[in-house]
């Protein structure tokens, strides 16, 4: 195994110690290599050999996968690196601030459902669908289907 000059320090790491540094489980690093998310080379055991530069990817990976991001926008993003250098601050940055609307929508809504959620179960009738006091001659049937008083509107 090849060191990183001048560092002692192996220039690959092996599936586990990848695992064991990115906090996540082996089957999970194999499940983003198939979706294209990390690369590994084989060694001549037929090992799985990763560069040292995945460490930062799977963490980008997960930190975006903790705000809500999904796999498809990951991956797309990660689409726009190398496919062996890890994501930098000014990639984070950048990827970052084009996520920030698509959160702040999320969070919008999420603050409604918070804020809301009690209204129609405090009164003890469950009757949601046919409430005349939280929806008066259905007015709120002509905005649309679904659940239109607890969406955000995403015009603003």
């Amino acid at each position: 195994m090849s060191k990183l000059p001048g560092h002692g320090l192996p220039m690959t790491l092996g599936v586990g110690e990848v695992a064991r540094r990115s906090g996540v489980a082996v089957s999970t690093l194999h499940f983003y290599e198939t979706k294209g998310l990390i690369r590994s080379e084989r060694s001549v055991g037929n090992q799985r050999r990763y560069a040292r530069a995945v460490l930062r990817r799977v963490s980008f990976i997960r930190v975006a996968q903790r705000v809500g991001i999904s796999l498809a926008d990951i991956a797309a993003a990660l689409d726009a690196l190398p496919p062996t250098d890890a994501p930098s601050r000014a990639d984070w940055a950048r990827l970052s601030a084009a996520w920030r609307a698509e959160l702040d929508e999320r969070m919008a809504q999420l603050k409604k459902l918070r804020d809301t959620l009690d209204d129609c179960i405090g009164c003890g009738c469950l009757s949601i669908d046919r409430c005349r006091l939280r929806n008066p001659n259905d007015r709120w049937g002509g905005k649309g289907a679904g659940p239109q008083r607890l969406l955000v509107d995403k015009a603003r």
